[in-house]
């Protein structure tokens, strides 16, 4: 013998239907829990993996530029952050400043952009070399003659508007090559150390972090992990759905159940 169908609101409310929804609410309330959880996991083990990371690439040794990027060559993901050093000259007077760039907590400033001439083996090339960071208007001076310098390469940006009275919204080797010639490193470097030292520094010019690569913010596997428990959690929401559906439709009396109430249920739906 089966339960008559009846609504879906009916059965709803049936005692053990009502039982079953405490029971599942509580399972999947544990499920948010532990998602949220998971999600607090991978945020601090994000964090970690990212001060680890960021000790790394200050740490790491230099490599010679030569060896990692020549011009006009593409500009890998894996390049970004991976520290060289290379020996040119300066192009003082070709300084632009790339404006709208922020600075620890101040949103206004400007970056130090000087050309780096640097000698290869099928002439002189042009890396644009991040000098730092700078409240003001003033270009600094950069260093005179040779100089040494180690830094953090990081990949050109996307074309900005046009290069104007020494001033550029972006690091693009594209506008670079037709403001400074060529040819032009793909990247560009930030610097570190310079020797000479950069007398600008005394003038009040900043050094940069070193660039981040991209996903070091969470934790993949505990993100992954958190996902899993909150898709249990909608799971048992919809598991308590179904069987109310089913239970509406009639079900199989089960072992306990009595006749009798089946029947007082079935004559109250024909009312």
């Amino acid at each position: 013998m089966a339960d008559t169908p009846t609504s879906l609101w009916r059965a709803a409310l049936r005692p053990r239907m009502l039982g079953l929804l405490v029971v599942l609410l509580a399972a999947a309330a544990v499920c948010a829990r532990l998602g949220v959880w998971q999600l607090e996991r991978a945020e601090v083990r994000g964090a970690l993996s990212a001060d680890r990371e960021a000790e790394r690439i200050l740490s790491a040794d230099p490599e010679p530029l030569a060896d990692l990027l020549a011009p006009g060559d593409p500009f890998v993901g894996d390049l970004v952050a991976r520290k060289a050093v290379v020996t040119g000259t300066y192009d003082d007077d070709a300084t632009l400043l790339v404006t709208g760039r922020s600075h620890d907590t101040r949103s206004e400033g400007n970056l130090v952009l000087t050309p780096l001439l640097v000698p290869t083996d099928e002439g002189t090339a042009v890396l644009p070399v991040v000098r730092g960071w700078t409240a003001g208007d003033d270009v600094p001076s950069a260093p005179d003659g040779p100089v040494e310098v180690v830094g953090w390469l990081q990949v050109g940006e996307a074309a900005g508007d046009p290069v104007v009275d020494g001033r550029t919204d972006a690091i693009s080797p594209a506008q670079l090559l037709t403001t400074w010639g060529g040819p032009v490193y793909t990247g560009y470097l930030v610097v570190q150390t310079s020797d000479p030292a950069d007398p600008a520094a005394q003038a009040g010019l900043e050094p940069l972090d070193p660039p981040t690569r991209a996903g070091s913010g969470l934790n993949i596997q505990n993100l992954a992990y958190a996902a899993q428990w909150w898709i249990f959690g909608l799971f048992v929401a919809a598991l308590w759905w179904r069987l109310v559906r089913d239970e509406a439709a009639g079900r199989p009396l089960l072992p306990g159940d009595a006749p009798a109430e089946a029947e007082a249920e079935a004559l109250a739906a024909r009312r």
